[in-house]
């Protein structure tokens, strides 16, 4: 059994893969101030929950956009399996040809989602991961990672408006009844939901007219279930795609 932990700035999402099937999946909340000792009782913790213990895990996979709670969770997992985890980064075999100007720098997150969507799907792919920040990623034929889009995602876009405008309220992010909004709430909801809607659907349309051909749209991430049901082109909606890539990656490592 696999052990799959994906940090992102929100939430870490953590996973437990075998023969090609997600057993369990759950998410924590990223901390930056939690010690090694602390994620370790949260790994165990969340294993018990699911009835698996730790010598039913063989190995385990960290991908990371935050490098100050890195070191901790992989402490925590080595205290936990008493192994140490692959970790993806520069040197792991993705199968992805990188046309970045610094493919370095490329988001482990991205890379993940992008090898995750080329095994089921032929590109040319756009995918889109909607989280703490709102990622679109393009994949050409051949494997070719061309770059993509980097925006604020729905909940910082929220935050942000909340804080700077004191006479807007905090809300929650519920499908809007209508585009025009009757009440100040309203018109936030329709701002924040519609508006990422249409944003995904006008960077669509300007990504795919700089291709010069039409490409298969999939998105994942937190957000993804309640925005890409409001966008008007069609979109598959992949909501593993994290845990999937993690597992294809750990699979083509030398320890595959």
């Amino acid at each position: 059994m696999l052990l799959a932990i994906d940090i992102g700035n929100t939430n870490i999402v953590i996973g437990c893969i075998e023969d090609d099937e997600i057993k369990f999946k759950a998410r924590i909340a990223t901390d930056r101030i939690r010690t090694s000792d602390q994620y370790a009782v949260e790994f165990k913790n969340l294993l018990d929950l699911f009835g698996v213990r730790p010598d039913q895990v063989d190995d385990s996979i960290i991908s990371s956009v935050v490098p100050p709670v890195f070191n901790s969770v992989r402490t925590g997992v080595y205290k936990v399996l008493g192994k140490r985890p692959l970790v993806v980064g520069p040197g792991l075999k993705t199968g992805l040809n990188i046309h970045m100007d610094m493919p370095s720098q490329v988001g482990s997150d991205r890379i993940v989602v992008s090898v995750a969507a080329m095994a089921e799907y032929r590109p040319p792919l756009i995918i889109m991961d909607l989280g703490t920040a709102t990622t679109i990623d393009v994949v050409e034929p051949d494997n070719v990672y061309m770059g993509g889009v980097i925006f604020p995602g729905v909940r910082v876009s929220l935050d942000a408006l909340t804080s700077r405008a004191t006479q807007l309220p905090g809300i929650s992010l519920e499908k809007p009844k209508r585009v025009i909004g009757k009440n100040t709430v309203d018109c936030m909801r329709s701002g924040m939901m519609y508006g990422t809607a249409a944003m995904i659907d006008g960077m669509v349309e300007r990504i795919e007219e700089e291709l010069g051909h039409r490409s298969t749209l999939i998105a994942t991430g937190g957000m993804a279930q309640f925005i890409i049901p409001l966008c008007k082109r069609e979109i598959i909606l992949e909501k593993d795609l994290l845990l999937k890539g993690l597992n294809i990656l750990y699979k083509r490592s030398k320890r595959g």
